[in-house]
């Protein structure tokens, strides 16, 4: 399940791309997968020795174009190992509102990227997280669990505040939101509830084989109710001085 809109940054032959904070690598793979020199950086290593055995099965079974490169890094987001502009495309998903020191992240985000490189944030969408939290306080009360709930315009201005310059933004995974609704209803651990084993059947059916009917269903409901916000921006002069012009972005 990407959050990601590949089409939307280019990434194909020759690009280089680094996923921070790769959990099990998803992004990471379809990076991979479409030719791309590949860094699945994340603090988590036994989370990283799954992707590492990933990409070496990728490779064996011909699912990558000739010359791509896919490693693993492990470490802190806050302090990137590598140098100014080192990648083509830099992707988070998912893992700004799990960081305290979100602004000290972005601004690592924004170091490595090159200059006119891409950089796309995903964050849980100020709605469906609100109704999350509201529902159950252990849904965000774990160590390492979810800080703090953003809203689109303030996202945004943290990201042109570091030097990027916001060129578009979509909601995705409406038909997610209700699955965790329902999880906090019952208990965010009660994976055996009968609803949410039902529920949970019914979005590995979806993505498995993408049936028109949902496939239709989300793209309609993904504006109102999508669970994820994603922020496409771009590092350049123009968004250095945050006067760069905001185009086609999502709002909360």
């Amino acid at each position: 399940m990407l959050t990601v809109d590949f089409d939307r940054i280019g990434v194909g032959p020759g690009t280089t791309v680094i996923d921070v904070g790769c959990g099990a690598g998803r992004h990471a793979f379809e990076a991979y997968r479409r030719g791309a020199d590949v860094v699945a950086f994340d603090q988590d290593k036994s989370a990283l020795a799954e992707v590492e055995t990933m990409f070496a099965a990728m490779s064996a079974e011909g699912q990558v174009p000739a010359g791509a490169a896919a490693t693993t890094v492990a470490g802190d987001a806050l302090r990137l190992p590598f140098p100014d502009g080192a990648f083509d495309c830099v992707i988070a998903s998912e893992i700004l509102e799990h960081v305290p020191e979100d602004e000290r992240a972005i601004a690592e985000l924004v170091r490595v990227a090159r200059p006119g490189g891409s950089v796309v944030v995903t964050v849980p969408r100020w709605l469906p997280e609100r109704v999350c939290w509201l529902l159950s306080d252990a849904y965000h009360e774990v160590e390492g669990g979810h800080v703090r709930i953003y809203r689109g315009d303030e996202l945004r201005a943290k990201l042109r505040s570091a030097g990027l310059r916001p060129v578009g933004g979509e909601h995705a995974h409406a038909l997610h939101a209700p699955y965790w609704w329902l999880k906090c209803a019952v208990g965010p651990d009660n994976d055996d509830n009968p609803l949410v084993k039902a529920y949970h059947r019914v979005l590995v059916w979806d993505m498995m084989r993408k049936p028109w009917l949902t496939r239709t269903a989300e793209r309609l409901l993904d504006p109102a109710v999508g669970k994820s916000l994603a922020v496409y921006s771009v590092k350049d002069a123009a968004g250095a001085d945050g006067r760069g012009a905001s185009q086609g972005a999502a709002g909360d």
